[in-house]
């Protein structure tokens, strides 16, 4: 298989487990849900009736991600990733959260860029995302660049969360076994904030697979719905494994030319 085609199926994927992962915590009511829902001035007994409305509708476009991934799939994404993600400040949650979730709507971000979906044309929004693109050097240094950004962000934002002593990491750390789970998470929050760095900056490519390693493996361990918290951070592990693939062809070095980024989403195949 192609790198292009890792990087097509890899970010393809992610979204799906994006969308189904959220969707899940739509449908087992998840409590701090109603936060997101106040922010609209929604009750507590209408939120709850809604969750699962929610979540349904995510989990359909995650399937539909797998069997005929639509462009408008993608754009939603971007855009309800971003909604999803911005709630939490909104109601009263560190700022970190939301660059924390940069992979949910990096991810299709990235996967838009590759393909080149974007037009004026409404009937090619609901085409399929091809995994024959064939992007030239140009559009995939933009690749690069959405995902170092969204894996800068991710990791960044993770990491503050640690430093800061977000009280779910705390009870995980303390969950695995750890006597002192404070002490833990400002030197997990360290190591996640300096990977930030050497993501953004391309130093060591091959540091990204152990940083794709670790955070798979680290968010295995929630005290709670830990299966559906792995999925619904797909994106994540969709941006860091991608970020590697490209990585790992030549010449992909990041700038940026207006020009070039106008023209970035023709939907014309780049031969």
């Amino acid at each position: 298989m192609s790198t292009t085609k890792k990087i097509y199926f890899t970010l393809r994927i992610a979204m799906a487990m994006c969308f189904i992962g959220h969707g899940a915590f739509g449908i087992i009511t998840k409590e701090i849900w109603c936060n997101y829902f106040g922010v609209f001035g929604i009750g507590t007994g209408l939120s709850y009736r809604l969750m699962p409305v929610v979540g349904l509708v995510d989990i359909v476009m995650g399937i539909a991600v797998l069997l005929y991934p639509m462009r408008i799939l993608a754009v939603w994404l971007v855009i309800w990733g971003l909604f999803t993600a911005l709630l939490r400040p909104l109601s009263g949650e560190p700022f970190a959260e939301f660059i924390e979730r940069a992979g949910n709507y990096g991810t299709p971000l990235a996967l838009l860029i590759l393909t080149g979906s974007a037009s004026s044309n409404m009937k090619d929004l609901f085409a399929p995302m091809s995994a024959d693109v064939q992007p030239d050097s140009t559009r995939l240094k933009y690749v690069a660049l959405c995902l170092k950004v969204s894996v800068f962000l991710l990791l960044a934002g993770h990491g503050w969360l640690n430093l800061i002593e977000k009280q779910s990491l705390l009870d995980q750390y303390g969950s695995i076994g750890f006597a002192q789970p404070e002490h833990v998470a400002k030197v997990v929050g360290i190591f996640e904030v300096a990977a930030a760095f050497f993501s953004l900056s391309g130093i060591f490519p091959g540091l990204l697979f152990i940083i794709f390693i670790w955070k798979v493996a680290s968010e295995a361990f929630y005290p709670s719905y830990a299966l559906f918290e792995w999925i619904e951070r797909g994106g994540s592990y969709g941006c860091i494994l991608a970020l590697w693939f490209v990585s790992k062809k030549s010449n992909i070095k990041d700038y940026f030319d207006p020009g070039v980024l106008f023209n970035l989403f023709h939907t014309k195949k780049i031969s």
